[in-house]
């Protein structure tokens, strides 16, 4: 007590708030598990891209040979099948939709992406309910959708990202002293007055505007959650270094380098968005599916590469096509690396992630949504195996897609429709 006054200092994480393994909080609650999504247009090319050898320790193909430093850490499902069922193929768009909604699409979005499954399941407490980035510099290219109809805008601006994420708004955890933001308050008190009003106006409307209603009240619900959690002194969180310096935005252009570069800046943010606790759930797109990423000096970008760049007879595939999945191959590999440098209990901020990659088609020249590869990162708490080659032999993508929901504690009996749908959990990846 100080004149009259409670005054609260906060402390950092010390190994004293945790269990003796460093992996739960002393007073019993589990280190939060956070889930993501990582996206790329265009496959790759099978005989160069997938391992020869199934279970732990597999090879690195030429096309994933930058994964060496990752590997143990990546699963690698390889030979899935996004069945069309009654659907046509729609190119670049009903292979990435199978993965993350789990039905064949026969025009547009047929449902919410994964992601907004669970985020949610988990993702009410935070900051942000979920983040999406993109390193294409075009905020279209998101892979993420709140439902049929909306989209999740993808952050393209590393600038922007910085200053929405560790801005004058940012809340540091391990600040020795805590300020409610007199904006939010005042925020907050409208919002009650207009769930006040929302609640007498369900009482006077039909069957069907009351669902429009509801929907609308379940959004504002959720800002309510928000408010409430910047009015709250945050737990002091040791993982969490907010970055000191605005960056400065690369240029507009799709060049590979630029791509990369603008990659790694939105992933360095993103990671450290999710060590504050800022946000349990996060998307980047690292290209679009109908990929335009450019070569200096070569005439055609990636997309039209993968129709027209002539298999090398010596090579026995497109030498220039699978130039381009090799920079994406390694842009994934810096993903996967970025949340292992962040310590977190005994381990890392990997230890505590899912994430779940997918991509658009299987092979690059073809286009064809068959030997579709997936990629997990992460051991999601301790309940993953890491570092696995899985040849699926045909299955869809929705037996790794349902094992990360029900991972993610989301209890639904199946995921998916027709001959995309499962209800079978994937031991064979589980501790």
């Amino acid at each position: 007590m100080l004149s009259g006054g409670a005054v609260t200092v906060a402390l950092p994480l010390l190994d004293c708030f945790l269990n003796d393994s460093g992996t739960a909080l002393a007073a019993g609650a589990p280190m939060p598990v956070r889930f993501g999504t990582w996206g790329y247009g265009l496959g790759g090319t099978s005989s160069i891209m997938v391992p020869k050898k199934i279970g732990a320790d597999y090879d690195l193909p030429e096309e994933i040979a930058s994964w060496a430093r990752v590997r143990d850490h990546i699963n690698f499902y390889s030979n899935t099948t996004a069945h069309m069922d009654a659907s046509p193929n729609n190119n670049h768009f009903t292979g990435w939709v199978v993965g993350r909604c789990g039905i064949a699409p026969s025009g547009g979005i047929p449902s919410e992406t994964i992601d907004t499954t669970i985020a949610n399941r988990i993702g009410k407490t935070t900051r942000y309910m979920s983040l999406t980035a993109t390193a294409t510099g075009d905020v279209t290219n998101t892979y993420s959708y709140v439902n049929k109809v909306t989209p999740n805008p993808a952050e393209w601006s590393p600038l922007k990202f910085y200053t929405r994420l560790f801005g004058p708004d940012f809340q540091d955890p391990n600040a020795p002293s805590f300020t409610p933001d007199p904006r939010v308050m005042v925020r907050k008190s409208v919002l009650s007055g207009v769930m006040d009003q929302t609640q007498t106006l369900l009482k006077t409307v039909g069957s069907e505007d009351r669902q429009r209603i509801d929907q609308y009240f379940t959004g504002l619900r959720q800002l309510e959650n928000q408010f409430a959690q910047r009015l709250t002194k945050p737990e002091p969180i040791a993982s969490c270094i907010a970055p000191g310096q605005a960056p400065v935005d690369p240029p507009m252009n799709k060049e590979v380098a630029t791509v990369q570069l603008r990659h790694r800046m939105m992933t360095e943010l993103m990671v450290m968005a999710v060590a504050c606790d800022q946000t349990r759930v996060f998307n980047m797109a690292f290209s679009a599916a109908f990929s335009a990423l450019v070569k200096p000096g070569f005439p055609q970008p990636y997309h039209t590469c993968t129709h027209e760049d002539p298999i090398d007879p010596d090579l026995g595939y497109q030498p220039n096509s699978s130039w381009f999945t090799r920079r994406t191959m390694e842009s994934w590999a810096d993903f996967v690396e970025a949340f292992t440098k962040v310590k977190e209990g005994d381990g890392t901020l990997l230890d505590n992630v899912l994430i779940y990659a997918t991509t658009d088609v299987g092979n690059a020249r073809t286009h064809a949504v068959d030997d579709m590869p997936v990629f997990t990162a992460g051991r999601a708490g301790g309940k993953l195996k890491s570092g696995l080659h899985i040849d699926l032999k045909g299955a869809s993508p929705t037996v790794v897609g349902y094992t990360a929901l029900r991972l993610m504690g989301v209890d639904v009996p199946s995921w998916g429709t027709l001959s995309n749908q499962t209800s079978e959990v994937f031991n064979e990846v589980l501790v």
